[in-house]
Formats: structure tokens, sequence, C-alpha cells
């Protein structure tokens, strides 16, 4: 469901709760802090990468918020929490921190509940808006994707280029050369909540393994109530773990056609012999 104002009423209340307090953090640290201060690097994350301020500043409000509440939680920056639940909640506070540190208006709390390690819940809220959209397994959506079956004059939205990757290179422009458009937005769950959505047709990492579960446990959720279809270029199913070391490259797609189309693309692309040289 795409909501303009706020959290949905029908979502579980761990994900209202985490959600209410990450726009809350986010507005207040973008209002009290320059740039430089919410990009300084102030921590490393629980799977090795630096952490921002914002990143802190945010995930600390949600997680003080949800501290009475029985859910474990896997997050970006502290990893695993363990409160000994059923009940899970996988979330990125700030995705495309970068994004958010610089005043670029395009960043995303984003999380999935997994009741007994099966995700059935999901919600993405940009953070800048306000707009969301969440979806329950089973539950009826009016979320649509395109509906786009081919990659060939698709809309898709890609990780950026990684130039010092030959094998993820050829992967992106593989895809580049047959798209119609192609976006870089640097936030993968805002991203995939506009495939959901119908707003474009697909997204995807071309093949580097920057994707961790909280980047794209939501997608799994959203894309399947909306007709669309989540892969793994490599063929790794996307489900819980508790080890943010883990990686994947993530598609999400309008339809599972298009999705198992575009995996293969970017998967033969990097295992293919590079050109010898002239």
């Amino acid at each position: 469901m795409t909501v303009k104002h706020g959290v949905p009423a029908e979502a579980h209340p761990v994900l209202a709760c985490a959600a209410v307090a990450a726009l809350e953090a986010y507005t207040t640290a973008t209002a009290e802090h320059d740039r430089a201060a919410l990009s300084a690097v102030v921590a490393d994350g629980a799977d090795g990468t630096p952490t921002m301020r914002i990143d802190v500043l945010v995930e600390d409000a949600i997680l003080a918020a949800l501290s009475r509440r029985p859910v474990n939680v896997l997050t970006e920056e502290s990893g695993w929490v363990d409160s000994g639940s059923a009940l899970t909640l996988v979330m990125d506070p700030v995705d495309g921190s970068a994004n958010a540190a610089a005043g670029v208006p395009l960043s995303a709390f984003s999380a999935a509940v997994a009741e007994d390690g099966v995700f059935t819940e999901a919600l993405t809220v940009w953070l800048d808006t306000g707009w969301s959209w969440w979806a329950k397994t089973g539950a009826p959506s009016p979320l649509r994707t395109s509906g786009r079956r081919t990659l060939d004059g698709a809309a898709v939205s890609l990780l950026r280029p990684h130039p010092a990757n030959p094998g993820a290179t050829a992967a992106w422009w593989a895809v580049v050369r047959r798209a119609a458009r192609v976006r870089i937005l640097s936030t993968s769950c805002l991203e995939a909540a506009l495939v959901a959505q119908g707003a474009t047709d697909a997204f995807a990492d071309a093949a580097t393994d920057t994707h961790r579960l909280v980047d794209i446990a939501a997608a799994v959720v959203l894309a399947d109530a909306a007709g669309g279809a989540v892969r793994d270029v490599f063929g790794r199913a996307i489900e819980l773990d508790t080890d943010l070391t883990k990686r994947w490259s993530g598609v999400v797609a309008a339809t599972a056609d298009l999705a198992d189309e575009l995996a293969g693309v970017l998967h033969d692309a990097h295992n293919a012999d590079p050109a010898p040289s002239v």
C-alpha cells in the first residue's frame, strides 16, 4: 500500500514503532547537524563497513523505542540483538546514508518482520517525505508492479558500476545496453519499493555482492505482494540469517520472468571470459 503521510495503521506494532522512531530521529538529526557532522565516520558497523553519525543517531533511537518490546533485531550497525523471541525485525535504519548526510533527499527506513524465520510483513518509509510502502504476506495489496516481462526496453535502477571489478563492470554494461532507461539513486530499499509500486521495472546489484540482508529483506515481501519477484544473481536464497557479513547481488523485478532474465544476464556477463586485449 502506498501511503503519502506516515505509517499505515495496518502495520505490525513493531514495524510502526520502529518507523515512527526513525522518522523522528532523522528529522531531528538533519535539523540539528550539518553535513560534515552527519557524514562523520564514528564507528564500524556489524558488517565491518564504516558507520556515519546519521546512521547511529537514527538506529539508536529505534533500538531505544523497541527496547521494551519482545522482538529480536537484526540491524545494520549493531548487528544481532537477541531477545529470545520468535519475532525478528530485520531493518536498515537509514538506507542511503551518503544521500542523507549530503542533503540529497533520497533515503529510507526499511524493515521486514520475520516470524519463526519466515518474512511475513514489510515496510519501507521514504524519510524525506514520509511516503511509505507496506505489505503483508497473504493479505490483499493495492501495490502493483509494471508487469514488464523482458529486459529489452525496460526502465532499470542499478547500483553504481565498479570499474575495479571487471566482471561486475561487464555485467553492468550488459544491462545498460538493453534497458531503455537507467537510474542510479543510491538507495536500494527505496528503489525496490518503486518496483513494487510500478514506477520502475526493475532494480539490481550488478553482481558486486553489495547487498546485505537488511538491504533486501523488505523487498522480498513488497515485491511478492505486488506481483513481482526477488532473485540473487548467483542463485543464493534470500532468507533470514543473522550474519551481516553475508552478501547478495539482489534483483527486484516486476515479474518472475524479468527477474530471471535480468539475473541471468548479469550472471552470464559477470562470468564470461574477458575479451582479449588488442
